[in-house]
């Protein structure tokens, strides 16, 4: 249970905090934002079985790759793409957290 907690805590409540400190004027765009980049999870849908609570999604899955991870760096660099690359690396640390729990 703690497990879960810490996982989707991390993917639901911690943004709204991002959001808030970082983006005070605009932190339901940026919170939606860090919610759409839960739309890499897509990528599970290619696994067999689609979700297994004892496999590892960084490295694992197309979007959790470390190339894909590299990209996300790189969307960083950009002021356009600066949050969805920064929300996309939060999605990637929250995964690896849950991996570290296991």
């Amino acid at each position: 249970m703690t497990r879960f907690l810490i996982h989707y805590g991390c993917h639901f409540i911690i943004p709204v905090f991002f959001a808030l400190i970082w983006y005070p004027k605009t932190w339901k765009k940026t919170y939606l934002i860090f919610l759409a980049a839960m739309l890499i999870d897509l990528d599970h849908l290619f696994a067999n079985p689609v979700f297994d609570p004892n496999r590892c999604s960084v490295g694992f899955h197309y979007l959790h790759t470390y190339i894909a991870i590299g990209s996300y760096f790189v969307l960083t660099a950009f002021k356009k793409t600066r949050l969805i690359g920064f929300s996309l690396l939060w999605h990637i640390l929250t995964d690896q957290i849950d991996c570290w729990l296991m």
